[in-house]
């Protein structure tokens, strides 16, 4: 990971021996490009909707509900055992004091690819969907970021790809990245996990790319943390780690 702040970036270096080369040199793609129009793909077994604080309830597939792919970078791992349910449902938030485990290593350039079926992500008032990471802030201090950010791209067809900038020659607070605000809704809070900006997270808004409808979305880490070459010093902990994305306007409410 790397310390996220206004005034520098500074590498962390990740010390924990893993095992975790084999199963990135092995390759993990989970579905398959005859899936992307598919629309029969279950959601969670145990669920078929999310209660909300208010007593409501609302649809599962206003999440994730299939993994398309995923190409894991180098020092990528943690929580691939647990896929595709990981990155299903709800988000797992932590605060803005630690970060989440309820999430999936993306590892140093890694993608997934993500889908609603048979929901989608249309334009609407304000943001249409939020991107759930396990950022937090350092001492508390909202200046200062632990993070590793994403690029979002989305897509109808899951060829075509649409995406917005992330960089790191901006302040965190400006960029289009994902992973930079910390996750406030879980399971365990009073917290709705469509309720923006109140869940956290990074909300991204489809009418800054001129579209008005998405079926997918990819998250692609940015590589800001290496992968040490040293195999007694690797992680599988490294990139952005996932733990959820919520649509706030569904073409299925």
């Amino acid at each position: 990971m790397r310390w996220l702040s206004f005034l520098a970036l500074a590498p962390l270096c990740g010390c924990a021996a893993s095992s975790g080369d084999a199963q990135k040199d092995a390759g993990i793609f989970i579905g398959d490009a005859d899936l992307l129009g598919d629309t029969s793909v279950p959601v969670r077994a145990d669920a078929s909707s999310y209660p909300l604080p208010d007593g409501g309830t609302v649809r599962a597939d206003r999440f994730v509900t299939r993994v398309v792919s995923f190409a894991p970078g180098d020092c990528a791992g943690f929580g691939a055992e647990k896929l595709p349910d990981v990155v299903l449902g709800p988000p797992e938030g932590a605060g803005t004091s630690q970060g989440s485990t309820d999430v999936v290593s993306l590892g140093h350039l890694g993608t997934i690819v993500l889908g609603f079926a048979p929901n989608a992500i249309v334009d609407g008032p304000g943001p249409d969907f939020v991107v759930f990471e396990n950022a937090f802030y350092v001492a508390g201090n909202p200046a200062n970021v632990y993070a590793e950010p994403g690029e979002i791209s989305v897509s109808e067809d899951g060829v075509a790809w649409s995406t917005w900038p992330c960089t790191t020659t901006k302040s965190p607070f400006a960029s289009t990245c994902a992973g930079i605000h910390p996750v406030m809704s879980s399971s365990t809070n009073n917290v709705s996990p469509i309720d923006y900006p109140s869940c956290g997270g990074d909300a991204f808004d489809l009418a800054d790319l001129g579209l008005k409808h998405a079926t997918f979305v990819r998250v692609h880490d940015i590589g800001w943390q290496d992968c040490p070459s040293d195999p007694n010093k690797r992680t599988t902990t490294n990139g952005f780690d996932l733990d959820a994305i919520s649509i706030l306007n569904a073409e299925k409410p």
